[in-house]
């Protein structure tokens, strides 16, 4: 990189982590240019062409190793079971790296990875884009300002009516595949909630496989208690034929419900993208939230909450930035490994029917901040 140059990004994978999220977002950020896609799939290097007329293809990572001099950054959107190998040898070319989540199947694996990481003084970042989702944000400012007052119970819910399999390697039984939904968006739940309230000192699950044919979990929900006494009760499922709230926080002063998904995941699949000073990641005042106490949201009872736009640029905005020496890891490993150690708590805990303590509290991570920079 010269100065002023953008970033040289290579992108691992253009499925649709790659083609709908990552990709679009390293377009969308000043300082970062799409270089390189890895991909053989003749239909999918078509179609990102189309987006990026200039990118480069690679069909395997090892062709992104051998010039790593000419990259100053590879995101790996490849299936889960290749995170760790892919960011392993991306690192040990001396390359700085972001993963999909989950980084890793173990939290020793997120650690391994973390530890290469330092010895070779490179970044090593999680996209945990979900801590970016206009709601999360917004109970972000109302718990920071104390409004709620002291937070006593956390209910979250990803939850989908999909009654019928697609099939592929995220619905795979296999546990080498690292799928079902535990792993997939049990990974933002447990982070949007260890972000928020700390570190997990017991976990108790139940998960299930409810669907015709399936054969891994698409039905599970997770209780955590953090070390700072906030109960989180954690759901994510395709089989839900109602949905509850996405949010449900009780206070000692108020509680805040808030109804429906983040926009921003829509959008880009539309093939909509993000632009400076465009309604990006806004929603309609008909979804805000509500806080009160006492009332029911549903029948109108207390305060609407203007929803804070949705900011998923802000992750590669951050990313360009501890790059160039300008700020910090948005989502470091260590972080991931925490989330990582309650999944697998999780895991065990649904298997055997039990409450498990964890033996170490690690650090939680933060809240991303409103002032990093934007794209």
């Amino acid at each position: 990189m010269t100065a002023n140059a953008p970033l040289r990004v290579a992108l691992v994978g253009y499925g649709l982590a790659g083609s709908v999220f990552h990709a679009p977002l390293i377009g969308a950020t000043e300082g970062l240019v799409l270089d390189t896609v890895v991909t053989s799939n003749e239909e999918r290097r078509a179609e990102a062409r189309a987006e990026f007329p200039d990118v480069r293809f690679a069909a395997t990572p090892e062709e992104v190793w051998a010039r790593a001099d000419e990259l100053d950054l590879v995101v790996i959107a490849t299936p889960n079971k290749t995170h760790v190998p892919v960011a392993r040898a991306a690192l040990e070319a001396g390359l700085p790296v972001v993963v999909d989540k989950p980084i890793a199947g173990t939290a020793a694996e997120a650690r391994e990875l973390a530890r290469l990481a330092e010895e070779r003084g490179l970044l090593l970042s999680v996209f945990q884009n979900r801590r970016w989702d206009n709601d999360f944000r917004t109970l972000n400012r109302l718990i920071e300002s104390g409004e709620l007052g002291e937070v006593q119970r956390y209910e979250s819910r990803f939850e989908r009516w999909r009654p019928q399999l697609k099939g592929g390697w995220r619905e795979s039984g296999d546990p080498a595949e690292i799928g079902g939904l535990l792993y997939d968006l049990g990974s933002h739940i447990v982070d949007q909630a260890l972000v928020l309230f700390g570190p997990a000192v017991r976990v108790y699950a139940e998960s299930d496989a409810r669907r015709p044919g399936s054969a891994t979990d698409d039905d599970t929900f997770i209780a955590v208690t953090h070390a700072s006494g906030v109960r989180s009760h954690l759901y994510a499922s395709a089989t839900t034929a109602q949905l509850g709230p996405r949010l449900r926080v009780l206070g000692s002063r108020a509680g805040y419900v808030k109804y429906g998904l983040d926009p921003q995941e829509t959008a880009l699949r539309e093939g909509l993208r993000p632009v400076p000073g465009s309604s990006w990641g806004e929603e309609p005042q008909e979804l805000w939230g509500r806080i009160g106490s006492g009332e029911s949201p549903l029948t109108g009872g207390g305060s609407p909450v203007p929803t804070l736009p949705g900011d998923y640029p802000a992750y590669y905005a951050a990313i360009a930035a501890a790059l160039t020496g300008k700020g910090e890891n948005p989502v470091t490993a260590l972080q991931a490994a925490a989330t990582l150690e309650v999944l697998e708590a999780a895991r065990r805990s649904a298997r055997e029917g039990i409450t498990v303590t964890l033996p170490t509290a690690p650090t939680a991570p933060t809240a991303p901040s409103d002032q990093e920079p934007q794209a």
